[in-house]
């Protein structure tokens, strides 16, 4: 369908264009090209880690850190259930767990109180993602978890650039996993990164990002013979990605305030309505909206919504069906007797609504026309 107002689109300017022209036409080091040292370390400076090794993928980046902390079989990882299903599926990429925690109602992130009441003998890694753009209650879930000495991992793939007062998010647990696929707020088309304070994390991830080889020198590049001392993968980001990143990170602040900018105006406007729970930012948090998520008071009112929305042309969706109710997970006997009241309460009355820098006042202005017609017409 050839939507009038899509979720999203990439914001892409000449410098892109540019930066990865040049790596093209050198017509050598598109792989482990000197810009994959700088987009780390300009990413590292940005987040303010110490350490940033780039992946192929979010994805990859997140089974290479299960791998990292010596995930387990049979170990447990503590995640929730309402985020995108790569999450849990990092723990069964390491022969472990996944055990699903409800989410609080604020910041859709897991819920403090019921990671605490999960946390079992079994417990190996706790997975707190920061939903939508907003960082989560990361803070009282590390305290939790260090009393325990359980390494947090923080799924950050949807909110580089939220904070909690001048930390941001990805710089509270051990490990912070980001994603650079084409809906994020800097997009490389594909892609993702790591950052950790850890230089012996740091070291192992090098090895399992690229087949286990222990060399400081660029491979494609030397005639010496590299040593490989332990089993690895093929999870390298390419040269043209990294400058497309890096290129992207110089207008990243400008993508955040225009993205902070749209959603405000949607807010100011929907937040009439007493049925709409638009999204607010606790006190000292910063939301930077990869999605723009709001919440209807019923299932019945989000579902034709969703219909009327889509007869207008503006594209919505739904993020993100609990991982639990996934047709793959409901065949895993953990999740036969799971009860996740606030997950499932969220997902039937939430819908996300097109938010992208490029996004012009009279598009924003058809999308809450268009929801102020539906909802003047269907709710009480």
């Amino acid at each position: 369908m050839k939507w009038k107002i899509p979720l999203y689109k990439v914001y892409v300017d000449d410098e892109d264009i540019r930066e990865v022209s040049k790596v093209i036409k050198r017509g050598m080091d598109w792989a482990i090209g000197p810009e994959i040292e700088q987009f780390e370390k300009l990413l590292a400076n940005y987040i303010g880690s110490e350490y940033c090794l780039t992946f192929n993928s979010g994805t990859s980046a997140g089974h290479a850190a299960m791998l990292a902390l010596n995930v387990k079989t049979r170990d447990e990882i503590i995640v929730p259930s309402f985020t995108f299903i790569a999450t849990a599926n990092w723990a069964l990429m390491a022969n472990a767990q996944p055990k699903f925690v409800d989410i609080e109602e604020n910041t859709f992130g897991l819920d403090p109180l019921q990671v605490k009441a999960a946390i079992s003998p079994k417990t190996r890694v706790i997975i707190p993602v920061h939903y939508a753009g907003m960082p989560c209650r990361i803070d009282e879930i590390v305290k939790i978890a260090n009393r325990r000495k359980i390494p947090v991992v923080e799924d950050t793939a949807e909110s580089l650039g939220a904070s909690i007062g001048k930390k941001k998010a990805g710089t509270f647990g051990d490990l912070s996993i980001l994603s650079f696929a084409g809906n994020k707020v800097m997009t490389t088309g594909e892609g993702g990164a790591i950052t950790t304070n850890s230089k012996t994390l740091f070291e192992k991830l090098k090895l399992l990002r690229s087949h286990g080889r222990l060399i400081n020198f660029n491979y494609f590049s030397s005639n010496e013979t590299p040593k490989y001392v332990s089993l690895g993968y093929n999870w390298r980001m390419s040269s043209m990605t990294a400058a497309l990143g890096i290129s992207q990170l110089h207008k990243f602040e400008k993508l955040v305030n225009l993205r902070r900018k749209h959603a405000n105006y949607l807010s100011s406007k929907l937040s009439r309505y007493k049925s709409i729970k638009v999204p607010k930012e606790p006190k000292g948090y910063r939301h930077v909206y990869q999605l723009y998520t709001i919440r209807l008071t019923n299932s019945k009112i989000r579902d034709g919504l969703v219909k009327f929305l889509t007869k207008k042309g503006i594209m919505t969706k739904i993020f993100f069906e609990p991982i639990h109710k996934t047709d793959f997970y409901r065949k895993q006997n953990y999740t036969k007797f799971l009860r996740l009241p606030i997950t499932e309460n969220i997902y039937d009355q939430i819908i996300t609504l097109p938010m992208f820098p490029s996004l012009k006042k009279e598009e924003l202005d058809y999308i809450y026309d268009s929801v102020a017609e539906y909802m003047d017409t269907n709710t009480v």
